[in-house]
């Protein structure tokens, strides 16, 4: 098995490396339902043309597929020098292949039959993992500046006090400047909810305001912006 090219930056989305198809289904049902974009692959050479087309953010890996053993796809992976994290979800429960499992580079090892909601919380608490690691302490984007450290916030050199809650929005929309960030991404990331009911859209509309009100009033650019029928982005690039 050759090791795939990875690229610098982990890509977004889930795949999902699981030979039955029942299962593979409803993961791949329950988590676009939260907001993943997901792909799936029923064996190894499928996983590798999957990876070879676009890195996931996170992979999903079962042990026993029909040609060959998932374990050795993931010491593949760790060979080639990645970080992408492996949650391994397998029916193999003894102690001894779950130690194999850590220890051969899996991030997580959960045992089926397993809880979805449990399964999506780690999904979470991996991909959180992902961007503390990889996002700078301190973001530039055009004129604002985000020490996520200290939890500080400048505009063109000039402080801005902004609340706990304010400021974690700015650096989640900071994250990822340029691109749209939706509600449910808001609501998952920032108020670690797992689902998007109708009135957190008003509480997010509210925070949004506030927030374009402190970080834009007094700026010809304009640096938040909605995004209709998607959500927010802030925008990227220099001044």
């Amino acid at each position: 098995m050759k090791p795939y090219e990875q690229s610098a930056v982990p890509g977004d989305g889930i795949l999902v490396i699981e030979d039955d198809r029942r299962v593979s289904e409803s993961l791949a049902r329950g988590l676009t339902e939260y907001g993943f974009n997901v792909r799936t692959a029923a064996s190894l050479k499928d996983a590798l043309s999957e990876m070879a087309a676009a890195i996931p953010g996170l992979v999903i890996l079962d042990l026993g597929l029909t040609d060959g053993d998932g374990l050795t796809f993931l010491q593949t992976i760790r060979q080639s020098g990645s970080n992408l994290p492996v949650i391994v979800l397998t029916a193999r429960d003894s102690i001894e292949d779950r130690v194999k499992g850590l220890d051969g580079g899996a991030d997580d090892y959960m045992v089926k039959p397993f809880s979805f909601p449990e399964l999506l919380a780690r999904v979470h608490a991996r991909l959180r993992n992902v961007r503390r690691t990889a996002t700078p302490e301190i973001l530039r984007i055009a004129d604002l500046e985000i020490d996520r450290l200290n939890r500080r916030v400048r505009r063109a050199g000039a402080g801005i006090e902004l609340t706990s809650r304010e400021f974690d929005i700015l650096a989640f929309l900071a994250q990822s400047a340029g691109n749209p960030v939706a509600r449910d991404m808001l609501t998952r990331e920032v108020w670690n909810l797992n689902s998007r009911v109708t009135l957190m859209d008003n509480v997010i509309d509210v925070h949004l305001s506030r927030l374009r009100e402190k970080i834009d009033h007094g700026h010809e650019r304009k640096l938040i912006r909605t995004i209709r029928g998607v959500g927010f982005m802030l925008e990227g690039g220099e001044t």
